[in-house]
């Protein structure tokens, strides 16, 4: 995909960060002044006051039902809102190259996540709600999907209008799903398990692209999803519930042409999966089961979680403003 500044870039070069940081603060500040009237988190679904939460943390009477859970989401939104402070000072001369220099759709978008993910987050462990629980995994996929959709993207040499449209189709379609049949979307469909496949594999496959290694680069998602603890045999032994892994041949379908660009691959694409990983081991952790579960800490693992995918999420903004062109050099 070509890159390609947002309409009156001059305009909007002072004024993205300063928006960005207006939104996230007047969040913040709706957020408090709602909960303290009580106006917030009314119909508190999941857990009574005094009770732990399934993220390990007890249950507050206060304005964040999981106080240490619910603020460490603040990680998010000061790593977009750094990401927006780097994208308004960028110069020019790679704009043409990198969708993640300067303020072009793309770049605005994958900041713009980052800061809903603290949001989406934050509501789900501030209010103990289905409605908060339902903006935080709507914060999880629109962040997730983006890195397959890009790499496909880029693959199919797609313009940046269809590359907007499929992304929004897609969340739309899954916001509306979420919110009617629950995580599963009613078809057992986990689709952020399914989005981190996706991006291993189109990420390799945007690598190594060859015409044969196209299709040989589904099986990568089988491997991925070892990694976080489903085996081959139990997917084909629960294909109904793990029918989706079919999927995982969608980057070679629609990833139709060699890269024209590369990417440096270490230190930021490494260390954040690096840090993804990890901090996924110390989410399963985090859990009232899990005998490192101390619901009265200020130290939550849960909230740990938190601040390391943030970080996660800084480094792969860092591993995408290395993208330039092949024959460059």
């Amino acid at each position: 995909m070509q890159s390609r500044l947002i309409t009156g870039y001059s305009f909007w070069k002072d004024k993205v960060l300063p928006i960005a940081l207006v939104i996230t603060l007047g969040f913040l500040i709706l957020y408090i002044g709602l909960a303290s009237f009580g106006l917030i988190g009314l119909d508190q679904t999941s857990y009574a006051n005094g009770s732990i939460s399934r993220w390990c943390e007890r249950i507050s009477a206060g304005i964040f039902k999981e106080p240490i859970n619910s603020l460490s989401n603040l990680g998010f939104m000061i790593s977009g809102l750094l990401m927006f402070s780097i994208l308004s000072s960028d110069c020019k001369n790679k704009y043409n190259v990198n969708n993640f220099y300067g303020l072009t759709p793309i770049s605005l978008l994958y900041a713009g996540t980052v800061v809903y993910l603290g949001i989406g987050s934050l509501l789900m462990h501030g209010t103990n709600t289905n409605w908060g629980g339902w903006a935080d995994n709507l914060s999880m996929i629109m962040y997730i999907i983006l890195p397959w959709i890009i790499n496909i993207g880029e693959m199919g040499r797609w313009s940046i209008r269809k590359f907007i449209r499929v992304y929004i189709i897609i969340v739309l379609i899954y916001a509306l799903s979420r919110w009617v049949f629950g995580s599963s979307l009613g078809i057992n469909l986990d689709l952020f398990g399914l989005s981190i496949g996706l991006w291993i594999i189109s990420e390799t496959l945007y690598r190594f692209w060859t015409s044969k290694f196209r299709w040989f680069s589904g099986f990568i998602g089988f491997v991925v999803a070892a990694v976080f603890g489903i085996t081959p045999i139990e997917i084909f032994s629960n294909f109904d519930k793990y029918w989706w892994v079919i999927l995982f041949w969608l980057p070679a379908l629609f990833s139709r042409y060699k890269p024209v660009k590369k990417r440096k691959y270490f230190p930021w694409f490494f260390l954040g999966m690096i840090m993804y990983i990890l901090s996924f081991i110390i989410w399963a952790q985090g859990k009232p089961n899990s005998s490192y579960c101390n619901p009265d800490s200020f130290i939550q693992l849960h909230a740990i979680w938190h601040l390391m995918t943030a970080f996660s999420t800084w480094c792969f903004f860092k591993f995408f403003r290395t993208e330039k062109l092949i024959n460059s050099e």
